[in-house]
């Protein structure tokens, strides 16, 4: 301790602390902190195995069955893909199977037990749906390859209001925010110690809904590279430049800055930013602002500058700002690469992890907030199932569309039929 501050301890030490008493319930900020970071220790599943022996300790089963209830309703509601888990789900079941046969336990304990299991089959059945969703989604651009483009409407003909577009774009990043589990971003971090390694080593890593969040910024900024080149003069083409400019900066507007960065990314692409004639078409001179306000420079200080203003901005859970997440997945990276897990005592540095549960924290709340925009079946179809060209593939359409004229292009383009 540093001032009354928590700033290490054994791992033995640090589960005392979590599991609480007749008379003692650990401080909530401990809690989350202690859960996002123990995995990197000891499965979440061998926690609960130790949390669960407290039971037989104590005869004050009243206060200790409460306080035993209130903290797994708090680690089920937080780190709901913890439970997702026959070992943890038999773990749990013993608790609450245990607590809710005590005669001294009230009904409003057996109600809180009744609650936390319904709780928690509702959020199973929740994430089913959205993996089943991603699934058919990947399943249907499988289906869907890109052959000959007449195929498919361009996206002026799906939608060519920027404003329709911007708002369905925010309701695909709400909703893939809102499943990414807190715990994904500790997970996705394999501790270099060997005592650490060791002890991740059985523990399967979930990170699935954290990585089809960045694939789906990575497919993004490709559908707008793709609709760009399948233009099929310059005239066109520059629409569709002008068209993307206008949706980024109403993103923008509206807090959405993911959707924003993936649409400069796929403007910025190369087989885009070569096209010079098209260029010379283009009208809408908001793109060097998008440019300047999400300039990298100083580590993004123009983006983080405004990020901060919109946050602030925010007056309700209704009104929404989503992050440029692959910043903040760099910004959770360097905190964990910057401190070491243990200090040379072997006691685990839980100053480090107090500051990646003040980042996750951050993530928690933005990932809370909804939107009230009127859901467009097409146009989210569309967004997430119309085929992309791969890197190779916009190449060769750009170099179709506007000959190469650089030796490193000409080259580029005979290596690439």
């Amino acid at each position: 301790f540093d001032n009354g501050h928590l700033m290490s301890g054994s791992l033995d030490a640090l589960i005392e602390r979590l599991v609480p008493t007749p008379n003692y319930y650990p401080d909530r900020t401990f809690i989350f902190a202690f859960l996002l970071c123990c995995r990197l220790f000891i499965p979440p599943p061998n926690l609960l195995s130790r949390v669960s022996q407290v039971k037989i300790l104590s005869d004050e089963t009243k206060k200790l069955a409460f306080n035993l209830l209130q903290l797994l309703s708090e680690w089920a509601e937080t780190f709901t893909n913890d439970f997702r888990d026959e070992v943890m789900m038999m773990h749990f079941k013993d608790i609450t199977t245990y607590c809710g046969t005590l005669s001294a336990v009230s009904k409003e304990h057996r109600k809180v037990v009744g609650d936390t299991t319904q709780s928690l089959f509702k959020k199973f059945a929740s994430l089913d749906k959205y993996d089943e969703v991603l699934s058919r989604a990947t399943a249907a651009v499988e289906d869907r390859k890109l052959t000959t483009s007449s195929h498919y409407k361009s996206v002026l003909e799906v939608c060519s209001s920027p404003t329709i577009m911007a708002q369905q774009l925010s309701l695909i990043e709400l909703e893939r925010l809102a499943n990414i589990g807190p715990e994904e971003f500790v997970q996705t971090f394999i501790p270099r110690d060997e005592a650490d390694f060791k002890s991740t080593l059985s523990y399967i890593k979930r990170t699935s809904s954290l990585e089809a969040y960045v694939e789906w910024f990575n497919r993004l900024g490709y559908l707008v590279a793709t609709e760009i080149c399948l233009g099929h003069n310059k005239k066109v083409r520059a629409k569709v430049i002008d068209y993307f400019i206008e949706v980024a900066t109403d993103c923008y507007d509206r807090g959405n800055f993911n959707s924003a960065m993936a649409i400069i990314a796929g403007i910025n692409m190369s087989p885009v930013a070569r096209l010079k004639k098209t260029w010379s078409k283009v009208k809408n001179r908001k793109f060097d602002r998008l440019e300047r306000e999400m300039n990298p420079a100083s580590n993004f200080a123009a983006y983080r500058a405004s990020f901060k203003a919109a946050h602030l901005r925010k007056s309700d859970k209704n009104e929404y700002v989503i992050p440029f997440f692959g910043l903040f997945i760099k910004d959770v990276y360097f905190l964990n690469e910057g401190y070491s897990n243990r200090h040379s005592n072997g006691y685990i540095n839980f100053e480090k992890f107090w500051q990646l549960s003040k980042l996750i924290t951050d993530f928690v709340s933005w990932k809370e907030a909804t939107c009230k925009y009127e859901r467009n079946r097409a146009v989210l179809n569309y967004l997430m199932t119309v085929p992309v060209f791969s890197e190779d593939n916009l190449a060769y359409v750009s170099y179709d569309r506007e000959v190469p004229d650089t030796p490193f292009e000409k080259e580029r383009h005979k290596s690439l039929k």
